[in-house]
């Protein structure tokens, strides 16, 4: 008879266990089999209205009409650059704590600029020596990857893919199983050996195959017959910048000049986001992302558009070109995931590491203010300045991320009172055309500010990384030359970005609630169920989440 009911209670319990959730289960979903970040770089919010007309069903409105979209999610810190967003998209954390306060910082013990993955303590792998020599060293806290490496006991998969090394790196975290940008010397993928000794063959065959000649072959004219894009202004314009041996500004841009040999212009075309995709379908097939018994990550930065933004504008045909573009490589991409990974077996994410200022010249054109600061004239000039009042040379080392620098060796030996120099640059700064407003950082607490802007520079200020004297300019006006533009300011058009969230665990619908960059970890976090990361000051996004 105990034989009988041992097997009973054996059946019974091997039933139950049968129906029981498995370790994917959460909340009455299955935790994604893989999450996917797609960050793309330089894009403003309206983006995803501004040519949505023109966009198919199965790219960006495939994401807006069937996922949760954030409408009015801001950057919370300055300066808003490529660096700072990305990590602090994975950290749910600012630069005041994560110390990745620019894509570069001078610093001062050393004499020079650090920049903001370099690392002399690790090689390259797969390409020129010292576009290789890159890792998340700099960065001071977790990601939400390391966060899923720790919680998952490192059985979870991780891999970063990004032209820019830093849009990579700083994503995929500490512990990634992988991390790949684009050495613009070769042509190829590459990595460091922070992650690895050698490529993997599929990255050696991927390179093999030569893309960027492959797209460089094809030109860039525009997707659509060049009258048809009346979204954007006039194709030739003397405020745009010309590619490579161009003369002028205008379509086609004929890239065919730059086959074997001019691999750094892949990024300034649309083709660049091409690539990284190709680049991130590669990774999930041959590293098998998604088949895994925990949830894997593949972290994705597209930066092509930075890249032609900064050259041609907002306004111009070539980003709506970009965008029409992108809108087809992503919807390429979401049919890929649906077949290999399965329609409810992913969520993803699409957001942007910082917007974009109009260029002061198409501003101008239309009668609205906006002007170029030349932040090294000034440096200069300054220093002519100063050099003259205190008979002492360099007394401002650098100007970095829109603070200013000081000589503290220099001011110590020819005994300056710092706050009487501090007032003389103020001072100086201030009758500068284009310059709102300079303050020293030390006394930034106490500063008469906007509240919004004292917050954010506040959330941008690492003690140890920061400059001593803060700027900061108005509205419209940019760090830049006559051509182009730029981004890195406080301002709407630079800190108000994208927030998309599509797939497994989400919601259908939008909010019109401030929300933050820093929200994004903590709501994966949530999704994952697993620990913020350790630096984290976001919250959960509740509305996003079905459950």
């Amino acid at each position: 008879m105990k034989t009988f009911f041992f097997l009973i209670s054996c059946f019974f319990c091997l039933a139950v266990q049968a129906q029981m959730p498995n370790q994917q289960k959460i909340k009455g979903n299955t935790k994604p089999k893989l999450m996917v970040g797609l960050v793309v770089d330089q894009m403003r919010w309206d983006y995803l209205y501004r040519y949505q007309n023109r966009y198919s069903q199965n790219g960006f409105n495939r994401l807006l009409q069937n996922g949760f979209s954030c409408e009015n999610t801001f950057i919370p810190y300055a300066p808003t650059v490529t660096a700072a967003g990305h990590s602090c998209i994975y950290t749910g954390s600012t630069p005041a704590i994560t110390g990745i306060m620019g894509n570069a910082w001078y610093n001062k013990n050393l004499k020079r600029m650090i920049y903001c993955v370099e690392d002399s303590t690790v090689q390259s792998v797969g390409g020129d020596a010292q576009n290789g020599k890159m890792s998340p060293a700099n960065l001071l806290t977790t990601t939400i990857t390391d966060e899923l490496k720790l919680a998952t006991q490192f059985k979870s998969k991780v891999v970063g893919v990004c032209i820019k090394d830093r849009g990579s790196i700083l994503p995929a975290g500490h512990r990634a199983d992988a991390a790949y940008w684009y050495d613009g010397k070769t042509g190829n993928w590459i990595t460091s050996t922070h992650y690895m000794a050698a490529l993997p063959e599929w990255v050696n065959a991927l390179n093999n195959k030569k893309m960027p000649n492959v797209y460089f072959q094809q030109n860039w004219n525009t997707l659509y017959p060049i009258a048809s894009y009346t979204l954007s202004t006039a194709d030739e314009k003397p405020y745009e910048g010309k590619m490579k041996n161009e003369k002028n500004t205008s379509f086609p841009h004929l890239l065919q000049q730059y086959i074997n040999k001019d691999f750094d212009m892949l990024p300034s075309t649309p083709y660049g986001n091409s690539f990284t995709l190709l680049m991130a379908k590669e990774a999930i097939t041959n590293m098998q992302l998604g088949k895994n018994t925990v949830t894997d990550f593949l972290a994705v930065s597209l930066s092509s558009p930075d890249y032609i933004g900064h050259k041609f504008g907002p306004n111009s045909i070539e980003i709506e070109d970009n965008y029409l573009r992108l809108d087809k490589d992503i919807a390429d991409f979401l049919n890929f995931l649906d077949k290999t990974i399965g329609v409810n077996n992913y969520t993803l994410f699409l957001s942007a590491d910082h917007g974009v200022a109009h260029i002061p010249g198409f501003l101008q054109e239309n009668k609205i203010p906006a002007g170029n600061w030349d932040n090294d004239e000034m440096v200069k000039q300054l220093n002519s300045f100063l050099n003259n009042k205190y008979a002492t040379e360099k007394l401002v080392l650098a100007e970095s991320n829109y603070q200013l620098y000081l000589n503290d060796m220099a001011i110590a030996t020819a005994s300056i009172n710092r706050d009487a120099l501090v007032t003389d640059i103020i001072q100086f700064c201030e009758k500068q055309k284009g310059i709102a407003q300079a303050f020293d950082l030390k006394n930034l607490g106490t500063t008469p500010l906007p509240q919004v802007i004292k917050e954010m520079l506040t959330n941008g200020y690492h003690k140890k990384r920061a400059g001593d004297v803060q700027i900061i300019l108005e509205p419209g006006w940019i760090d830049g030359g006559k051509t182009g533009t730029t981004h890195g300011l406080w301002n709407p058009y630079d800190s108000h970005i994208p927030m998309v969230w599509y797939g497994n665990g989400i919601k259908k619908g939008k909010s019109y609630r401030t929300l933050y960059m820093t929200d994004i970890a903590p709501t994966i976090a949530a999704l994952l169920q697993i620990q913020m990361p350790s630096g984290s000051t976001g919250n959960v996004m509740t509305e996003v989440l079905s459950k």
